[in-house]
């Protein structure tokens, strides 16, 4: 499978149940999630597979899971098809995905590090305090418009650059909240407020952003194997010297999904495959181009799919 990219999922795609099938089929799949679980010093696979899910959901635990089931997936289709990506890339926390796949971190060490990002998230603005919104049928610039507008002396920004369809919004959540009625005022198609933790990928995030640099000091990266699209910036990872700026600066900072996805395009890949829980990401390259073949592996019957393509 020529010109293929590999996609990796993040935040809010997580469920009870994921990665239980691969690991219950394939030893490597195991293998990872008992990787994770003495790595963490608890068993994330346990709550992967079983719950509850008011613990899977909280940050800290969301971060490592989604992670170890990613990487789970990958493992499997690396041992099954052989299939080589050209161009990786991850959503938000999907990103340390995509540089584990390109050898540039360890993955023990990369799932104690998003276990930390995810804490460093979570405390960074006070519960309640901050949100984040879906807005959907208006273009970047008004919706960037309409946050200004909004802000009245808070924060309130885009977070999100999903595709031309949907972008994400964050901030405090009263400037969130009334972003989101003149979004609606303006002829958004639609405006909702999202059930989610904290405003992740603003300006608020700034005190977890520096706590995460100072966390990754003593990580060591190694060479890209494989090019890595940045969500900070769109475009590959120049260097290894620019890893931990790059993961530091994604946290406070938008993550231009829609940019990278076309950077994938123009690069000239072919098929893009996700990896790891859901189709959060199939559904948004579906949307921002039809010019890719599209694929999902987080199970078995999408592992057959994929292997029959192969």
């Amino acid at each position: 499978m020529s010109e293929t990219a590999f996609i990796f999922p993040g935040q809010g795609a997580q469920y009870i149940g994921m990665g239980k099938e691969l690991a219950d089929n394939f030893k490597v799949a195991r293998e990872t999630f008992q990787e994770a679980d003495e790595a963490l010093k608890f068993s994330i696979s346990s709550l992967c597979f079983n719950g509850p899910e008011e613990e899977l959901k909280l940050t800290p635990n969301t971060q490592p899971a989604i992670l170890t089931a990613s990487i789970a997936a990958l493992r499997v289709l690396s041992s099954e098809t052989g299939i080589n990506p050209v161009l990786l890339a991850g959503h938000s926390l999907g990103e340390y995905s995509s540089l584990i796949t390109a050898q540039a971190l360890n993955f023990s060490d990369a799932v104690q590090i998003v276990r930390l990002r995810g804490k460093f998230m979570q405390e960074a603005v006070p519960a309640g305090e901050g949100t984040m919104a879906a807005i959907l049928g208006l273009e970047a610039d008004e919706v960037q418009d309409i946050c200004r507008q909004s802000a009245q002396e808070e924060v309130v920004s885009p977070a999100n650059f999903n595709s031309s369809w949907q972008i994400v919004i964050s901030g405090h959540t009263e400037a969130v909240s009334r972003a989101v009625e003149n979004a609606l005022e303006r002829g958004a198609k639609k405006a909702v407020m999202l059930a989610v933790s904290a405003p992740f990928h603003c300006s608020l995030m700034k005190p977890a952003a520096e706590k995460l640099k100072e966390a990754l000091q003593n990580v060591p990266v190694c060479d890209i194997h494989i090019p890595v699209i940045s969500n900070a910036d769109a475009r590959p990872y120049p260097s290894k010297e620019e890893i931990k700026n790059l993961l530091v600066k994604q946290v406070n900072h938008p993550v231009r999904w829609e940019e990278s996805m076309r950077e994938m395009v123009a690069k000239g890949v072919k098929t893009v495959i996700e990896i790891g829980p859901g189709k959060v990401l199939t559904g948004l390259m579906r949307r921002i181009t039809k010019e890719v073949k599209t694929l999902n592996l987080e199970d078995l019957k999408g592992l057959k799919e994929i292997s029959q393509q192969n």
